[in-house]
């Protein structure tokens, strides 16, 4: 949801002004356009120099470029940004924010931006916890500016508590995440399930597949950046969810993953079966590991419930379901069976047929197939994947 989100980053005297760099990097990477506005007392802890090669644009300081009548105009930056963040924001910076002290160009700029401030403070941890930091802190959120609390930790002073500046991936989440409530998915309930399924046999073996769940993570994240609240549904898998707006169920057997997905689909304004889900289970479990006393050993086992075929028969007129279909053979005419038999509203397919479009890939090809027909797509990142399949979903929801 940053991209193409301009942002006023404002630098100020601290020495975690280091960690402004990975700051525009990030918002960088994730398509925003970089303003730096840094204090003189900044230009003492990072060059204007270093952040200028980052973002690809002067970096503003001065209220006068040069003595020619050359200036920056306050006002100009403030109508242009969608966000202003300082970070770092010292003590004194927080300051003068809280009592309109204008005396450098960042202030002047903060006084005069209608876009939102996110203030994320670094400072000693007596300083951050000294009464008159607070004041003025809960003055800043008085005036509706966000504060990115500070973290825990080893600080400069070589004392440990509370005063370090966010981390920088945690300060572009916030953004990210404030954008994103405005999202085309926004207030919109999504279930997806993700991963593989395995089904004991013992306590030390079972039946699995090779899923994993890159994709279905990938297109949690992509509904919860445009304002969803995901419910993710996943096997076991060693992946991580970013987004606060996930909430991730971990499962492990097809049953434990249907219990998880009828509950869930009630309340889903749409739902994406993205999980390999075994079709069949073990007849029985052995509760001790079974011993190599024989050559052959025969396994009995059960079909799975049905988990897409179920929900197929719950869906309401005003739910949308997903499915997901990836084939060896008769590709396209197995999908278009499975869509009809399974009452999903587009199905996503992919082959193993296709070149880094199969199990363990960070990339995929897919094509969507509805009762009208196909799109097909190239070769791409899971990550962009997903935001073609959502992109389709959003449509389907308006």
């Amino acid at each position: 949801m940053l991209k193409g989100k301009k942002i006023i980053l404002g630098i100020t005297g601290s020495i975690a002004a280091y960690k402004a760099c990975y700051i525009i990097r990030g918002l960088i990477k994730e398509g925003a356009e970089v303003q730096v506005v840094i204090t003189p007392a900044g230009k003492e802890f990072i060059t204007p120099i270093t952040l200028s090669a980052l973002t690809s644009k002067p970096v503003i300081s001065e209220f006068f470029a040069q003595r020619d009548g050359t200036w920056n105009s306050h006002v100009d930056l403030g109508l242009w940004a969608d966000a202003v963040l300082i970070a770092p924001a010292t003590a004194s910076t927080i300051g003068k924010m809280a009592n309109g002290i204008a005396d450098n160009m960042l202030i002047t700029t903060y006084l005069s931006a209608k876009a939102p401030v996110f203030v994320a403070p670094a400072m000693d941890l007596d300083m951050y916890a000294h009464p008159s930091t607070q004041k003025n802190l809960d003055i800043l959120r008085s005036y509706g500016n966000y504060i990115i609390e500070p973290g825990t930790g080893f600080l400069a002073s070589h004392l440990v508590g509370k005063g370090r500046m966010e981390e920088p991936e945690e300060i572009i989440r916030t953004l990210d995440e404030f954008f994103s409530q405005n999202g085309d998915l926004a207030g919109k309930n999504i279930m997806i399930t993700a991963g593989p399924t395995y089904e004991k046999i013992d306590p030390v073996r079972f039946i699995g597949n090779y899923s994993s769940g890159k994709m279905g993570f990938a297109l949690a994240e992509e509904c919860a950046s445009r304002g969803a609240n995901v419910t993710l549904i996943a096997g076991p898998v060693q992946l991580k969810t970013k987004h606060s707006r996930i909430q991730r169920i971990d499962v492990e057997s097809a049953a434990e993953m249907a219990k998880e997905a009828e509950t869930y689909f009630p309340t889903s304004d749409a739902a994406i079966l993205c999980a390999a889900v075994a079709d069949f289970t073990s007849a029985a479990t052995a509760d001790k590991k079974i011993k190599r006393e024989k050559e052959d050993l025969s396994l009995s086992l059960m079909p799975t419930m049905d988990i897409a075929a179920h929900l197929g028969k719950m869906k309401s007129k005003t739910q949308k379901l997903i499915g997901f279909a990836l084939e060896t053979n008769d590709e396209y005419a197995n999908a278009k069976d499975k869509l009809a038999r399974k009452n999903f509203d587009f199905i996503v397919l992919n082959s193993l047929n296709d070149e880094g479009a199969g199990f363990q890939c960070d990339t995929n090809k897919i094509s969507i197939i509805d009762k009208e027909g196909r799109v097909d797509y190239p070769l791409k990142p899971k990550t962009e994947v997903a935001g073609d399949i959502i992109d389709r979903l959003s449509k389907e929801l308006l």
